[in-house]
């Protein structure tokens, strides 16, 4: 089987590459056109205990070829966690630096949860993540999928007000309810 991941964005070709392995017993061959991209199938195959080999077919073309072995059935447990899982979004950009790169982050964060087999339980929007819920279509898009699948979306009234915004997907809520989210999870994470 063969996925042409060019031009695509981290975290695409892992995505792609990922469903590929649990859909067929094929062996999988991943164009991409980044040695990041590289690095992280690498990462994929040793997760799934596939062999993993590159060449380097062009400038900017990589040839990536996961092979399956005997690799033991790996089912994927989620960790015991007293409480609920709280993914608390504070900002429309991830991480410090450029805020370019840090929106893109931020989107492609969202994106990846709706890949995942584990969804969080909550997800909470404030201050400069308010605009994720109300202005940014493929963002709003994702986290309409994500509450489909059941993840309740909170975003802050008086953060929603003070810019401005009207959220297009979940529930506008305030401080308390927020707060009272917070305490009772047993897992926060903060991108």
């Amino acid at each position: 089987m063969e996925i042409n991941a060019l031009g695509q964005a981290c975290p695409l070709p892992v995505i792609q590459t990922k469903k590929a392995l649990e859909a067929s017993k094929e062996n999988v061959d991943v164009l991409v056109d980044n040695e990041t991209a590289v690095k992280n199938l690498e990462k994929l195959a040793q997760s799934k205990g596939c062999q993993f080999s590159f060449t380097e077919e062009a400038k900017d073309c990589y040839r990536v070829h996961l092979e399956r072995g005997g690799e033991v059935e790996q089912k994927e447990v989620a960790p015991s966690i007293s409480g609920k899982t709280v993914v608390v979004i504070s900002s429309n950009a991830m991480g410090n630096g450029d805020d370019e790169l840090g929106k893109k982050l931020i989107k492609g964060f969202i994106f990846s949860l709706t890949q995942m087999d584990t969804l969080p339980d909550t997800m909470i929007f404030y201050n400069g993540g308010a605009f994720l819920t109300a202005q940014d279509p493929d963002t709003i898009k994702d986290l309409k999928a994500l509450s489909a699948a059941g993840v309740e979306i909170i975003t802050c009234g008086a953060c929603l007000q003070h810019y401005g915004l009207t959220a297009q997907v979940g529930e506008v809520s305030n401080m308390y309810v927020i707060a009272e989210k917070q305490m009772q999870a047993g897992r926060i994470i903060r991108p």
